[in-house]
């Protein structure tokens, strides 16, 4: 089942998602006493921060922040899912969180990906189920790093993969593989604007194309927050306000 909110603005998207990650993180936090969070990178760093990093209500403490996917550069690199995470929240957020951030590997997306798995097996212990993994839409169907045609959509047994063949650069990335993906307790997908009007109308109502977006079917809900530019293009009745 997928909620789709559509809003206004870009700046209206942002509140809208501050509120519900700010909620998710509360009752999270409430009910085991952390909040697990993944995060991809893309636009939806800034989508999420422009007001998340000022609000008082956030426990950002609590937080145990892994990457949905990440590409194998230097952490201070403009590549880096992490950068971009940190320039746009953890600098200007109280309360220190846990980042769980990739080695240093160089270009080896295998040595990588090894190593970020046993950083989700030390930390779940088991399959994780994280509370929340939010996600970006690229203009493919891509999600994490997992693309159309790709040999990973099928993986089972990892739950992080390598893949050096990107064909978004840089080829050398790690992401999560959707036994993990589709454990978690929510998928929040996050997209603005007109250039992914087409897409987000194939994923959302031709369920026949089993794009990678479409392959998200956790054993929680899927929210999407999109701009009305980016939903042109759905059925009025298909979206809802939040």
């Amino acid at each position: 089942m997928s909620h789709i909110y559509s809003f206004p603005t870009t700046d209206a998207l942002s509140s809208g998602l501050n509120d519900f990650v700010a909620n998710r993180s509360q009752q999270a936090i409430a009910d085991h006493g952390a909040f697990t969070v993944a995060v991809s990178g893309g636009s939806l760093p800034k989508l999420l921060s422009k007001e998340l990093r000022s609000n008082p209500n956030v426990d950002f403490s609590k937080w145990e922040i892994f990457f949905a996917d990440e590409r194998c550069v230097p952490l201070d690199d403009t590549d880096s899912n992490y950068r971009e995470l940190k320039v746009n929240l953890l600098d200007h957020a109280k309360g220190e969180p846990k980042v769980h951030t990739i080695g240093s590997f160089g270009k080896d997306a295998g040595k990588a990906a090894e190593d970020y798995e046993q950083q989700l097996k030390s930390y779940f212990k088991e399959l994780p189920s994280f509370d929340l993994i939010l996600l970006g839409m690229g203009p493919d169907g891509h999600c994490c790093s997992l693309f159309p045609g790709h040999p990973l959509l099928n993986e089972t047994q990892l739950w992080v993969a390598p893949i050096t063949d990107s064909p978004k650069p840089p080829p050398e990335r790690i992401t999560l593989t959707y036994p993990v993906v589709n454990n978690a307790n929510a998928v929040a997908f996050v997209t603005a604007g007109e250039g992914k009007q087409d897409m987000l109308q194939k994923i959302l109502e031709q369920p026949q194309l089993e794009l990678p977006c479409q392959r998200v079917k956790p054993k929680g809900p899927v929210y999407w927050f999109v701009d009305d530019a980016a939903s042109g293009k759905l059925q009025k009745q298909n979206i809802s306000k939040y």
